[in-house]
């Protein structure tokens, strides 16, 4: 696996565990748990795309 998906892998678990403690927190409609929502989702579609083009999609990982 390269270094690249491990991290998305990594990063994505933290994005969700964070997700799910602020829901519990605040509630699914708060505007944390939303916000963590939106940014699990643009790691999920940069996950999903580095499988489905062989890495030549390549968004900046930040804010995350």
């Amino acid at each position: 696996m390269n270094e690249r998906k491990y991290l998305l892998q990594l990063l994505i678990k933290l994005k969700r565990k964070e997700m799910l403690y602020t829901a519990k927190r605040f509630g699914l409609t708060h505007t944390k748990t939303v916000t963590c929502s939106q940014k699990l989702d643009v790691l999920l579609n940069e996950y999903q795309g580095i499988d489905q083009t062989k890495e030549s999609f390549r968004p900046v990982l930040k804010d995350y």
